[in-house]
């Protein structure tokens, strides 16, 4: 416990580290502070996988034998494990970099918030009644990793409308470029990728986690159905999840019937993201309800 305890607290601060460095590539545009950001990103989001195991296997040694997915702190360190894991295979598949400064903050800052809830402190615990199933794992991932989504696709928006700023008269053109152009600015550092890359890497991103969230919130319906013998009561975890769920659907919608792209979408899906922290949070903290176990 003691080990798996030192080993997330180590990654908090690896987490930030990997945020400065992104932050160092962009202010003086040097690619050389990106690429060990990256590299120590990885190391953050390995040396967190190895925690997280250990807290599940210590979980089993102490006889309750459960993912440690079951209350506030485990779900926040989860969360910042699949916000580094999406973001990490996106610069993987993109090979761009100058985007991980958002990514790599909020795994920061959900780890250090992790820290000091009122749940660190406490050790491992068995589950209540309701979580004692196995739809534990299958819903709280698929959620979080759509959550994870969320969270890189607000990033990509942040910058999408940072590039506008400065480029305005080339977010209109910027659309209608081809796939595979070079960041604008490409042989002087790392910079942002144009306009086109950063709308088509918001919508996949959105997309991926809105198919993640739609899996999620089957799957808590069905788990909800065992636990609780309806599929839905309209909870307030479920009523927010809902709402989220209907604010990139909106968006999804209006980006393939109306064409909507650049900066609609890019503010859409900040909007998006604040209904995930509302959900999360929000829902947690100020509504009461089934899940308020979460809290604990």
């Amino acid at each position: 416990m003691i080990l798996n305890s030192l080993i997330l607290s180590i990654v908090t601060f690896v987490y930030m580290g990997a945020a400065v460095l992104y932050l160092a590539s962009i202010t003086f545009k040097k690619e050389f502070f990106a690429r060990i950001g990256s590299v120590v990103l990885l190391i953050g989001w390995l040396g967190q996988s190895v925690g997280i195991i250990l807290r599940w296997v210590e979980s089993y040694k102490l006889g309750i034998g459960h993912a440690p997915l079951s209350n506030l702190y485990e779900s926040l360190v989860f969360g910042a494990w699949a916000i580094a894991l999406i973001y990490l295979i996106l610069e993987w598949r993109t090979k761009v970099r100058s985007l991980g400064v958002f990514p790599a903050a909020c795994a920061f800052l959900a780890m250090a918030y992790a820290s000091f809830s009122k749940s660190v402190e406490s050790a491992i615990q068995p589950l209540v009644p309701a979580l004692k199933s196995n739809w534990l794992i299958a819903h709280v991932i698929t959620c979080f990793l759509g959550y994870a989504a969320f969270a890189v696709s607000c990033g990509i928006s942040i910058a999408y409308l940072i590039k506008a700023r400065n480029n305005p008269s080339r977010e209109a053109a910027g659309n209608k470029n081809k796939r595979g152009r070079k960041p604008d600015g490409a042989g002087r550092g790392i910079v942002l990728p144009d306009i086109h890359t950063l709308d088509e890497l918001n919508y996949q991103t959105i997309m991926f986690g809105f198919l993640l969230l739609t899996v999620g919130i089957i799957t808590g319906s069905v788990w909800a159905n065992k636990a609780w013998g309806n599929y839905w009561s309209w909870d307030p975890k479920e009523t927010w999840s809902l709402i989220t769920w209907l604010v990139y659907a909106a968006l999804l919608h209006t980006r393939a019937v109306r064409g909507w792209r650049g900066k609609k979408i890019a503010w859409f899906g900040i909007i998006g993201f604040a209904c995930v922290l509302f959900t999360y949070f929000g829902v947690n903290f100020w509504l009461s309800g089934l899940h308020s176990y979460a809290t604990k």
